[in-house]
């Protein structure tokens, strides 16, 4: 607690007015690569409490749209279209599938993570099968061009996961961003270009 008390990314995110501090990982990724212009369409998944989502809906800006999902409650935001639920369910994804009113997604963002238990091995598969899951849902609603940020977690699994992804994408990138404690475990891969979409 003191920890996140004293942590200066808690605190600029207070100042600034973001929901959380993730929201400086995704600022510094796309000052970087620009994931996200006007106009785009965003599926932010995992997004509670809307870090990620105030800051894509900011870049989008009224001609974009960004479709925020979470197992927790999201507290409504200008800009975003918010539900509640698993993302893995059919019924939740054809509800994000209607809110993108037609377009398939510029980019899809995934901060997905399992509640940890503890037991690395047992956390590790969890997560990763958030990331298979955030893969398929780009298969059908990813646009060939558009990327895909995706949090991972360093383990047994990662290996495993970064192939996958190299077989579905052309490029695919590790990042670690300032923001992420450096204790932790998480990091991100950044894809772009699904192979054999034309």
């Amino acid at each position: 607690m003191q920890r996140h008390v004293k942590d200066p990314y808690v605190r600029k995110a207070r100042s600034d007015g973001y929901r959380s501090r993730a929201a400086f990982k995704l600022i510094e990724i796309n000052t970087r690569d620009r994931l996200l212009i006007p106009g785009a369409c965003v599926v932010d998944l995992g997004a509670a409490p809307g870090g990620w989502s105030q800051v894509a809906a900011g870049i989008v800006g009224a001609a974009g749209r960004v479709v925020a999902v979470d197992l927790l409650e999201i507290a409504p935001m200008s800009g975003v279209t918010v539900f509640r639920g698993d993302f893995r369910a059919p019924e939740v994804q054809a509800q994000i599938v209607a809110a993108l009113g037609g377009r398939k997604a510029d980019a899809v963002l995934s901060d997905l993570s399992p509640n940890i238990s503890g037991i690395a091995s047992s956390d590790q598969a969890r997560a990763a099968e958030l990331v298979r899951t955030g893969l398929d849902f780009c298969r059908a609603q990813l646009l060939p061009g558009g990327v895909f940020l995706v949090k991972v977690f360093q383990g047994d699994e990662f290996a495993g996961l970064l192939k996958e992804m190299k077989n579905l994408f052309r490029e695919v990138r590790t990042l670690k961003p300032s923001a992420s404690r450096e204790e932790s475990r998480e990091t991100y891969l950044l894809a772009r270009g699904l192979k054999g979409i034309q």
